[in-house]
């Protein structure tokens, strides 16, 4: 039995260590666990938990203080209790799905005692997580949370806070930055340092939604670019690795111009997340090409389907792809695909035969360049 545990646990670690939202099987995780930086927890969970199924030690209140402290983060950064509970519901289904099929039949008489110790397990963690929070919530600094939820919510939708939230000695700022913030694949840890940095903007409102986090920025009067300072306040430096975010943003100048703001910017950050775009605050100004496909949702498929014919000799896709990256230059792609420039030239007439559209002429490339885009959009199952 003990060989058969730690091939169980061997396994759940490197399901954890390897978790990937966009590839099988972690597509069936929702996007919420990328939002809890579920890696580090991921780890501290199983590690208590197979230490607590094989050696029968049950998690001290100090050992579980890591993921008390983290459900509490997330429930001051907006996250509902619900959501951080139902991650353990959902996460111990997925583990168990993945890794009783790894059981012979033989080895089945171990599925009860797993599964009363998980049971237990959880029991343990959710109540010590709710008791945490109950206790929390009776901390002055809690009714302060709760007004900046219900400030930040109510100025998303276009509405004036309500009394009780506006603490007259510290009324919300008259102007925002509205920064919206979509994940890739961040490196573990990596969102909770964001929001921590955010929080630390005197005056910055933070917001759960279902694709994030979205965050207003107080803007001084006179900030010519707020997006700049954004990104100092973050210390993202163009030398580092991309951090698999992206962050789209909207200036609002007034309250009443909050949700048109917070529109632009959830657009502009499902734009670049799609597109994997290099940089990671994003403004519409500087992607108004990919902004204006994204943002006509019928035009977008019309274009994502001018591409079809290519579908079946990929060759054709390919050399359209570094033909538009290596600025219609002809030589530069023949290197790059290590063919004859001939080579090029004959597959760039068969591209216009298939689909209609010259690559060497300029109405022709654009349209092309715009299904381009249009189709990746489409392969993100990009919505607006």
């Amino acid at each position: 039995m003990g060989d058969t545990l730690e091939l169980l646990r061997d396994r759940a670690t490197a399901l954890a260590t390897a978790i990937s939202g966009d590839s099988q099987p972690y597509d069936e995780l929702p996007t919420t666990f990328r939002d809890a930086d579920f890696v580090p927890g991921a780890a501290l969970n199983l590690e208590l938990f197979f230490r607590y199924l094989i050696e029968g030690i049950e998690p001290s209140v100090a050992d579980t203080q890591p993921l008390i402290d983290r459900a509490l983060t997330l429930v001051h950064d907006g996250m509902s209790l619900d959501e951080v509970l139902a991650n353990y519901r959902i996460g111990a289904a997925f583990y168990w799905a993945q890794l009783m099929p790894l059981l012979d039949a033989q080895e089945y008489g171990i599925v009860p005692k797993v599964g009363l110790r998980l049971t237990e397990y959880l029991g343990l963690i959710m109540s010590r997580i709710a008791g945490a929070l109950v206790e929390d919530a009776r901390q002055p600094r809690w009714d302060l949370l709760e007004r900046q939820r219900e400030i930040a919510d109510a100025l998303l939708t276009g509405r004036e806070p309500a009394g009780w939230a506006v603490d007259p000695e510290s009324p919300p700022a008259p102007a925002f930055l509205v920064a919206v913030i979509r994940l890739g694949e961040p490196a573990p840890g990596t969102l909770t340092r964001l929001r921590s940095r955010l929080a630390l903007v005197p005056g910055t409102l933070l917001h759960r939604d279902s694709g994030g986090w979205t965050a207003l920025v107080p803007m001084r009067e006179g900030d010519k670019d707020p997006a700049r300072g954004l990104t100092h306040t973050l210390a993202l430096r163009d030398s580092d690795p991309h951090p698999q975010f992206w962050i789209g943003v909207a200036p609002a100048a007034s309250h009443a111009a909050i949700p048109a703001a917070y529109a632009e910017a959830t657009a502009v950050a499902e734009v670049a997340g799609s597109l994997q775009l290099p940089e990671v605050v994003c403004r519409r100004e500087h992607m108004m090409f990919e902004y204006a496909i994204a943002t006509t949702g019928s035009t977008r498929h019309a274009l994502a389907a001018l591409l079809d014919p290519l579908d079946d000799q990929p060759m054709l896709g390919q050399t359209l792809d570094a033909f538009i990256d290596n600025q219609f230059n002809h030589n530069a792609v023949a290197r790059a695909l290590f063919i004859h420039r001939n080579t090029v030239t004959y597959r760039l007439s068969r591209i216009a035969d298939l689909t209609g559209y010259d690559p060497l002429h300029p109405t022709g490339i654009s349209t092309l360049m715009a299904a381009r885009t249009a189709r990746r959009l489409e392969s993100k199952s990009f919505r607006l």
